[in-house]
């Protein structure tokens, strides 16, 4: 199967494909790079390498989750800073911390509807590239910089319960505003390069890549592994060591209250499951499609490739989710706006009650069969 596309292409001259590459030949270095990526697109047509269900995913069920996902992101994340900023004197150290991790949500979910447009116009982009680059940016700062102050939390809870002492007075809130503006600095420059890779497709696909076109796949997965290494894997490490060796602790120790203990372990369970339901599949994922898409462009079509391509974009999907699940946190960290939220859940149970009884009330009751079935 390997054989078979550059068969293809060298025997194509009667395809017509070899005239219009030499029309393009004579044009600008923008248009020969249009004509390599419809070259490396007909490869794939040729081979047979192409993915199924490609337009029901792209174009029906991530759109559908963007939406929910701005919907509900939206939402809970606005609430949540708000009810930070309007108890900010009484912020303690970790809440600087699930502050920026609201803001790096916001910072991706108001780039949502340019995305919601782009999949139901069919992957069509009508933004510019620029702007194409800076969605995809805001992509990466949000999901490294979530990742990186959610490391920074569970640092900070395990340093708070299991070496109480030597972080007395120790620990201030200007180190936590300190360490969050190194997690921004850090991300931003670690995504800037993603910025340099082609996202915009010119011909006439107008597609803005995730990642970026096939003539450059092959750089564009070493840099994704660096990134997955640096910004996913040792992350995760710290915050399964971390977690592991607090609760042992924890469960071992007579002196932390039993809600104290249910707090640290649902927090634990919440930071696990994002780093196991969103953020590792997408990793993996991402790099198997990019290394299929590398060895496509050495005329050979894996023959996963559909199955992976599938699994990427629902990872892509779940990664999309952490925006909207990342707002628990708040309520794991924070009693008061759990408190906050369980009133308003329980005046909004109380309003519904009262409005279900008015209408019950107001509704009149027959006083007889006849009356029942009379139509006036």
């Amino acid at each position: 199967m390997g054989g078979s596309p550059a068969a293809g292409i060298q025997g194509g001259s009667h395809s017509g494909c070899f005239h219009s590459l030499d029309f393009h030949f004579m044009s600008s270095a923008s248009e020969e790079k249009d004509i390599t990526d419809l070259l490396l697109e007909d490869k794939m047509n040729t081979t047979n390498c192409i993915t199924r269900h490609k337009d029901l995913f792209e174009n029906k069920v991530l759109p559908a989750l963007y939406i929910f996902v701005f919907a509900v992101g939206l939402l809970l994340n606005v609430w949540g800073i708000k009810s930070l900023l309007h108890n900010w004197k009484k912020l303690r150290i970790i809440n600087i911390l699930v502050l920026n991790l609201g803001l790096a949500d916001m910072l991706y979910l108001l780039t949502l509807p340019f995305l919601i447009v782009y999949y139901l116009k069919e992957s069509k982009w009508i933004f510019g590239e620029p702007f194409c680059k800076v969605t995809r940016f805001c992509f990466k700062l949000n999901l490294y910089c979530s990742i990186g102050f959610l490391t920074s939390i569970s640092v900070y809870r395990y340093l708070a319960i299991v070496h109480p002492m030597r972080i007395k007075g120790r620990l201030t809130s200007t180190h936590c505003v300190v360490s969050s503006v190194l997690v921004w600095i850090f991300v931003s420059a670690q995504s800037i390069p993603d910025m340099f890779f082609p996202k915009h497709s010119e011909n006439t696909t107008g597609q803005c890549y995730d990642t970026t076109d096939l003539k450059n796949v092959e750089k564009y997965l070493h840099y994704s592994l660096s990134w997955t290494f640096i910004g996913f894997f040792i992350p995760f490490v710290i915050t399964v060591g971390c977690y592991g060796h607090l609760t042992l602790v924890v469960c071992r120790s007579n002196t932390v209250k039993r809600n104290q203990k249910q707090q640290i372990l649902k927090l634990m369970v919440l930071l696990l499951f994002l780093f196991s339901f969103c953020y590792a599949p997408y990793h993996v994922f991402k790099n198997l499609s990019l290394y299929s898409r590398v060895q496509f462009t050495r005329a050979i079509c894996p023959t996963w490739n559909s199955e992976v391509f599938i699994a990427h974009q629902a990872s892509r999907g779940l990664v999309s989710l952490n925006s909207a699940l990342n707002p628990l946190v708040y309520l794991n960290v924070n009693k008061e706006m759990s408190d906050q939220l369980k009133q308003v859940f329980y005046q909004g149970s109380q309003s519904f009650r009262r409005l279900f009884e008015s209408r019950s009330s107001s509704v009149p009751v027959p006083q007889s069969e006849e009356e029942a079935v009379s139509p006036l």
